[in-house]
């Protein structure tokens, strides 16, 4: 992306061919999914020897900093992911790509950097005044939310040009190096929440060096083509999704710092950040699948069909979505808590009511963040912050009042009240025409198929298997013949999509 390298970007590319065609949300969804479920299933191998080698404190303090950086990350992001996806030139234009590359892509990115040096210049100095200690995870921290910062907004352009396979290939490998790099710190040099940040540090970096070469190599920009009338556009429409982010990250995170400071016991924040995180773990499937499949292919169906191409693409996704959310719901309530003893171990059973409601609350949050989805797409970001805002303020003043009466379970409870209220207000301000509920014919059957078997594992007590292995086993032959069965028999429309995605290419 050098001065020297704009004449060879430019070169012959003015007269390129028109855009290829566009691959649709079923090919998005499947590469996500393949993707996603991979990257659950590291999570999976990562998660119980993590809960296995580190103690309910040193958990507890690894998630404590986890927190601060993903605070730090929204921060210095200055919401250009988001002005990148709403901003990319969908008809390929070759001149529309040069400005986009140049003033949504590069600019922010030097932005972003300064932002950044000018906190972390500001914390040496206190340190070095001794007007503060900070725990060594501090600086680890401090490090990573520049890295992922930077790695977040390249992501965002793969993402933005639609090329789901290379975000998929990049996100598995990321994480294969992420669980190499982090387990073999803890195993082999230190079982640390500091070793956990070395690892990472080393991971996030080889990544970050690849996606760097990706963007030199396809985001073309040039010194004649920045506008700073666009870099400010970029900007007005970002910043309030950067302050909604970091709102929504106080939402979703900023439970731990509030258990810190009112238990004063680092191994309660253990407890429920062992719950939240295998919740994140078994959540992402669905939500990160459904966001990164959804939100560049509705912004181009706004751009090119208007409200009724968006409604249309919304009953497409929410018909598995719906059966998709009711089946993890159904199969948190028959066996949560068996899933985080078998993963975590006998000593970490007390996270698994954490585990059950945060769950719940998050999966069926996802259903109802695509349902009313449309805000973004009518540019009314301040609209979007102050409903997530609202919500994050709400939790913070639930959190105080159940904490203490109910100790970290408190906390899960706050989540799921601050995120149904998110919910009703996302719905009352959708505008109009743009929001839909999942329709009738799969809510009942989802949640009678669910109802079943709730019912049938609950009154049957799994039919009295012992051992957490054995009622998983008992668990998930129920889910087959009381769920899955049944919905693929009574709703056509999922045996048609199933066959659909077995004989669609990825």
């Amino acid at each position: 992306m050098s001065s020297q390298a704009d004449l060879a970007h430019d070169t012959g590319k003015d007269s390129q061919a028109a855009p290829q065609k566009r691959t649709d949300i079923g090919t998005h969804y499947l590469r996500y999914s393949i993707s996603n479920g991979m990257v659950m299933l590291i999570g999976f191998i990562s998660f119980p020897i993590l809960t296995r080698f580190l103690d309910n404190t040193q958990f507890g303090i690894l998630r404590y900093y986890d927190t601060l950086m993903l605070l730090g990350v929204a921060l210095v992001k200055f919401g250009t992911p988001h002005a990148i996806v709403r901003f990319y030139p969908y008809d390929g234009d070759p001149q529309k790509m040069r400005s986009f590359g140049t003033n949504m892509v590069l600019l922010p990115l030097l932005l972003s950097g300064a932002l950044w040096s000018l906190l972390a210049a500001g914390f040496v100095v206190w340190w070095w005044l001794g007007e503060g200690e900070f725990h060594a995870l501090f600086w680890f921290a401090l490090v990573m939310v520049a890295m992922l910062a930077a790695t977040n907004i390249v992501q965002m352009v793969v993402r933005a040009s639609e090329r789901s396979d290379i975000l998929m290939a990049t996100r598995v490998i990321a994480r294969m190096l992420e669980l190499v790099f982090v387990l073999g710190a803890v195993i082999l040099i230190q079982q640390s929440a500091v070793a956990v940040y070395g690892g990472k540090i080393v991971a996030t970096g080889l990544v970050l060096g690849w996606l760097a070469l990706w963007l030199y190599r396809n985001v073309h920009v040039s010194r004649d083509a920045v506008d700073f009338s666009a870099f400010r556009s970029g900007l007005v429409y970002g910043f309030p999704l950067m302050a909604n982010e970091l709102a929504y990250s106080l939402l979703a995170n900023l439970d731990r710092v509030l258990i810190k400071h009112i238990t004063g016991d680092f191994a309660v924040v253990g407890i429920y950040a062992i719950g939240y995180s295998l919740a994140m773990q078994l959540n992402v499937f669905i939500t990160a699948t459904l966001s990164e499949a959804f939100t560049p292919v509705v912004m181009r169906a706004y751009e090119t069909g208007g409200g009724s191409a968006v409604r249309e693409l919304k009953e497409r996704v929410l018909l598995p979505m719906t059966y998709a959310v009711a089946a993890i719901v159904a199969m948190l309530l028959v066996s949560g808590q068996d899933l985080l003893v078998a993963l975590s171990g006998p000593d970490k059973a007390a996270s698994g009511e954490v585990f059950i409601v945060v769950g719940i609350t998050l999966s069926t949050y996802a259903l109802f963040a695509i349902a009313n989805y449309g805000l973004q797409l009518k540019k009314r970001t301040m609209q979007v912050l102050t409903i997530t805002l609202g919500a994050a303020l709400l939790n913070i003043a639930i959190n105080f009042i159940l904490i203490p009466r109910m100790g970290y379970i408190g906390a899960a409870w706050a989540t799921a009240i601050s995120y149904g209220a998110l919910c009703i207000a996302q719905f009352a301000v959708c505008p109009k025409g743009l929001a839909r509920l999942p329709d009738a014919r799969s809510a009942i059957v989802s949640l009678a198929c669910g109802g079943m078997l709730v019912g049938v594992a609950d009154s049957s007590d799994l039919f009295g298997a012992h051992g957490v292995w054995a009622r998983l086993f008992v668990a998930g032959v129920l889910f087959v013949v009381l769920y899955a069965l049944p919905v693929l028999a009574l709703d056509p429309r999922m045996r048609r999509m199933a066959q659909a995605l077995r004989t669609r290419p990825a």
